[in-house]
């Protein structure tokens, strides 16, 4: 009756197993597993770019900001707050036209505009340095209004090699 009795625990132990089969996670394993996670890495240049965007536009002879730069902004300083020990730069840039002292003045007040809204927005200070590089760094090429609005701007960008500070 023993050996009847362990019997049935045997089968029921065995049944009991195979009823349960394990969860699948969607994850990758093996080879695949890097591709499926891979990304930015969080707090990196890559990430600030991808997923909250890393520059905003100026008007013509203006450094005031439109209420699209402040919602920029706003996730500017979301993302800083999200990677406390990031540490970043803001550069003011402007069109081709105008001269040189102009646009540099120019850019430092565009970076400045950004860099105030930040601090404003409970950003240190300290955690944000600006320059103004003038006309000397377009990102679009070209004498008419679609290239001059894409160098009016100022770009926000991580320093540093350890964006974590890790």
């Amino acid at each position: 009756m023993n050996i009847k009795l362990l019997g049935a625990f045997a089968a029921v132990a065995l049944l009991a197993a195979c009823a349960n089969k394990p969860a699948t996670t969607g994850m990758a394993t093996g080879a695949g597993a890097a591709a499926a996670t891979s990304g930015p890495a969080p707090g990196s240049e890559q990430d600030l770019v991808a997923n909250v965007g890393d520059r905003v536009f100026y008007a013509f002879n203006r450094s005031s900001l439109t209420s699209s730069d402040q919602a920029t902004l706003d996730r500017q300083a979301a993302w800083l707050a999200k990677y406390p020990q990031v540490q970043i730069m803001v550069a003011g840039n402007c069109d081709d036209r105008g001269t040189e002292e102009y646009n540099l003045a120019l850019g430092h007040r565009r970076a400045n505009a950004a860099r105030e809204f930040l601090a404003a927005k409970g950003v240190s200070p300290s955690r944000i340095k600006t320059i103004s590089y003038g006309k000397d760094r377009p990102v679009a090429l070209g004498d008419n209004e679609q290239a001059w609005a894409q160098n009016r701007n100022a770009i926000t960008s991580v320093q540093g090699d350890n964006p974590q500070g890790n």
